[in-house]
């Protein structure tokens, strides 16, 4: 008997700073093993548990993934279908679009979607037939990070162009504000961040073990962050760490602020934050002294006053000059397609739609999916909007409408697939060629296809494309191949590679060298300066400047709760993995000891959760480095697999951050009691 191996690199696409290049191992033509490709710079052989679990597991299991198209026999929200042919799926599908068009438009159709996946195809092909169509786009940031977006938008006129992190071997400090990389970025932190020559300073209410592991951490109370930058800016401009002939020569609005700073001394931004003031002037000399780094992460912004918030941190590099030198920079997102030859516009086909699509923020979907005159279908992909999305009861109670045509594409039987009318069974990303484009390094790599599709399944692209022909629809880039549209990507990039080429390689940098952000000094603001004064953001309603606020503290006997990224899962992928369920046991609640003990509550109690949109039972852990007044409960569990029927998004009021119509889910403010 033959023993004939074959080995495959591929790239991880799940929404992740690493972008992980990975090595498939086949065995007489079947998947043996999938880890972390030796030759990555990031990955270095190994995965993330969660993936090295999930890829080896579930993703191949044709018991655990959905493996036909599914129609629906039961209640919605009971997860009851039977199955059907694709032809039967897909003509039932159009033929009901066709009829809500024609009786009360397009507009009417809703698409939720977001990053389930971010290889090229998958995430953007889709959106040709959306176009199309003319739907309501469920705006897919405003779930996750659309206030830093925006914030951005008006200091530097980008939030997609970052620092490339190669430039780490030149900077004397790293500034990590509201990110968490031993979580969201396993290797970032276990291999970027522990090699980087300079000082790592971390900001973060929780002491995660990328702040244990920093040289210097801070933690600030949950809203205070603003706060916490003045202070910082007031010790930077008291010992002379102000650039003034960069601030003149690249930026805007400095008179208007420096007022400010005055009064925000390091002991007011003890009072204000809870940091010791010894550490804010500690923090402040050493990102001074450059040359600096400053990320600032996606749960930073994710609160009542986000926005005010990034625009307040993104200063420290425009005032201190911290920018268009080696070592120096700032990042959010490297997501400038742009800056690696990929052009968004053609993948997206977004002039079939020139207008632009209506849209609706992820905040107020429960409202508009609860009446029909606002919506009559919903189709998602790439996200479980049941598990995710705020307002679950009333999201729950909106999916329930009969009336409401719902369409669910996803590997696996998700919280939302047990609501849709038809569920479409999508191809994982072992199972399709595709691009990744990793939105922390700089690179491109290939997504390369290890085996076929399990069942009849079908990746995102090719779904789209026999709904539009069902549609009648006869614009050719609804029906371009994945292998037309890859190759044309690759012969834009002008990198010399071709997919073959690329495939055998895994993963090549763009640009080959490390780049300098801003090396130029053109900031594409309307004034090509760094706008600390923001006229867009006065007319936006805003303040001009960004201002030194701190949220309130919570009202008396009430936590302020923070449901970050778990190492185990990955938003809400990864929950429906039976070795980590076993693994990280029941849901958990942590506070700090003695909040605990004023509740009447101890360690591996339950506790019940609760504020004025709904309630849920933890089981209390206790953590004496949290802040007093602060609790914490990891989100991406799915609500069908926990014996409340729900998880902490039950708790999430869908309130607005500052700009953008944007989630602020780390402001939310719950009780806790002793659960009977």
């Amino acid at each position: 008997m033959s023993d004939a191996t074959e080995t495959i690199l591929t790239t991880c696409p799940r929404d992740c700073y690493d972008t992980c290049g990975l090595m498939v191992t086949k065995r007489n033509g079947a998947i043996h093993r999938v880890r972390g490709d030796p030759a990555h710079s990031l990955a270095r052989g190994r995965l993330c548990a969660k993936c090295s679990v999930g890829y080896n597991r579930e993703w191949r299991d044709p018991q655990a993934r959905l493996t036909r198209p599914l129609r629906r026999v039961g209640p919605k929200g009971e997860g009851r279908f039977e199955p059907v042919s694709w032809d039967t799926a897909i003509t039932d599908i159009a033929g009901r679009l066709k009829q809500i068009v024609a009786a009360n438009g397009s507009q009417t159709i809703f698409s939720a979607h977001y990053t389930g996946t971010i290889s090229l195809l998958a995430f953007f092909f889709p959106m040709r037939f959306f176009h199309r169509l003319g739907v309501t786009e469920v705006s897919p940031d405003t779930i996750c990070n659309m206030a830093g977006h925006v914030a951005l938008n008006y200091v530097y006129g980008t939030s997609l162009d970052g620092f490339d992190p190669r430039t780490a071997k030149d900077a004397a400090c790293i500034f990590v504000w509201g990110a968490n990389p031993s979580a969201s970025a396993p290797h970032v932190h276990e291999h970027w961040l522990a090699e980087a020559p300079g000082k790592i300073v971390v900001i973060d209410p929780i002491r995660t073990p990328t702040a244990q592991a920093a040289d210097l951490h801070l933690q600030p109370f949950p809203g205070s962050d603003a706060a916490l930058a003045f202070a910082l800016l007031h010790v930077l401009r008291r010992d002379g760490f102000i650039d003034h002939d960069f601030i003149k020569a690249h930026t805007l609005g400095w008179e208007e602020l420096e007022p400010k700073l005055a009064d925000c001394t390091p002991t007011w931004g003890e009072r204000m934050t809870g940091v010791p003031a010894r550490l804010i002037e500690e923090a402040a000399r050493l990102y001074g002294q450059g040359p600096s780094l400053l990320w600032l992460g996606q749960g930073l912004q994710r609160q009542t006053t986000g926005g005010n918030v990034m625009r307040a941190c993104a200063l420290l590099p425009a005032v201190t000059g911290n920018i268009g030198k080696p070592g120096t920079g700032i990042l959010y997102l490297n997501w400038n397609l742009g800056q690696r030859h990929i052009d968004d516009g053609y993948l997206t086909a977004r002039h079939l739609c020139p207008d632009g699509l209506p849209s609706v923020s992820h905040m107020d979907l429960a409202a508009c999916l609860a009446d029909p005159a606002r919506a009559q279908a919903l189709i998602t992909w790439n996200i479980n909007i049941a598990a995710s999305n705020p307002q679950q009861a009333q999201l729950r109670q909106a999916l329930m409408r009969d009336d409401l045509f719902t369409v669910a594409l996803d590997l696996f039987p998700t919280d939302t697939t047990d609501y849709a009318d038809y569920v479409l069974p999508a191809a994982s990303f072992l199972e399709f060629d595709d691009l990744v484009a990793g939105y922390f390094q700089l690179t491109l790599a290939a997504q390369v296809k290890a085996m076929e599709p399990l069942g009849e399944a079908l990746p995102n692209q090719e779904i789209f494309r026999r709904l539009a022909r069902a549609m009648g629809y006869t614009e050719p880039e609804l029906y371009e191949s994945d292998t037309a549209i890859l190759t044309t990507l690759l012969q834009h990039a002008k990198l010399g590679e071709d997919f073959a080429s690329l495939a055998a390689k895994g993963v090549i940098p763009v640009p080959p060298e490390p780049l300098i952000q801003f090396a130029d000094f053109a900031f594409p603001t309307p004034s090509g300066h760094i706008e600390i004064a923001s006229a867009r953001a006065e007319a936006d309603g805003l303040p001009r400047v960004p201002q030194p606020l701190a949220d309130s503290k919570p009202a008396s006997g009430r936590l302020r709760l923070l449901s970050p990224a778990s190492p185990w899962y990955l938003n809400d992928s990864f929950a429906n993995v039976e070795k980590i369920e076993s693994r990280i046991g029941p849901a958990t609640i942590a506070i700090h000891p003695a909040d605990a003990s004023e509740r009447g509550l101890a360690e591996g109690s339950n506790a019940l959760v609760a504020n004025e949109t709904g309630q849920i039972t933890l089981s209390v852990t206790l953590d004496e480095t949290l802040p007093r007044g602060v609790a914490l409960s990891h989100k991406g569990r799915w609500p069908k697999r926990e014996d409340t029927r729900a998880n902490i998004n039950v708790l999430n009021p869908g309130h607005k951050s500052d700009m953008g119509e944007a989630t602020c889910v780390h402001s939310v403010e719950v009780t806790a009691r002793p659960a009977r």
